[in-house]
């Protein structure tokens, strides 16, 4: 797969509510280099938490160090930590002050990479994001998402995952999925 500057998501793009981002991103192409070794996934499942009203939104009880990133500008990386164990990667969406992210739940291996990327912990895991990665911006060189190519994917929405804590925001239609 060829990468052009041309063919990487702008800062713009992600200028955007996260529910007009989220099921944009499906089908789009997640690269990250790793000691000069490029791994590319395309992003099949994502979820859309959409601001402090979101009740299933960590930006929901207000500004914290924890959530410092999802009040910043968009296109910047919000990682958190949940069990003591798993990663999650989330893009923050919308404008500053505006706390909205994406969160990629699962990915299909690109360039005969084998692993598995069916959950947001497992995607997290094989790019190799930590919370080291909180805030890095993903329009930059090692770490981006390219626009979609050939494949056209069917989207669907249906709830959420994992936010039954969230009451009438548990069954907002905000998760997206590549269906075809």
């Amino acid at each position: 797969m060829s990468t052009s500057n041309s063919a990487k998501l702008r800062r713009s793009f992600f200028r955007r509510g996260a529910d007009v981002v989220a099921p944009e991103l499906i089908g789009c192409t997640l690269v990250r280099t790793i000691n000069s070794v490029r791994y590319a996934a395309r992003i099949i499942e994502t979820e859309a938490y959409v601001g402090p009203h979101d009740l299933a939104s960590h930006a929901s009880k207000g500004r914290t160090k924890r959530t410092e990133t999802m009040f910043g500008p968009a296109g910047y990386a919000y990682v958190y930590l949940i069990y003591g164990m798993y990663y999650m990667l989330n893009i923050v969406a919308s404008h500053e002050d505006d706390p909205q992210a994406v969160l990629l739940r699962g990915a299909l291996p690109l360039d005969g990479w084998k692993v598995d990327l069916s959950g947001p912990g497992k995607l997290a895991r094989a790019f190799g994001v930590t919370l080291a990665d909180r805030g890095m911006d993903m329009t930059g060189e090692d770490f981006y998402i390219m626009k979609r190519t050939q494949h056209k994917p069917r989207i669907i929405s249906t709830p959420r995952i994992g936010v039954d804590y969230a009451g009438e925001w548990k069954h907002a239609p905000l998760r997206f999925l590549d269906a075809s």
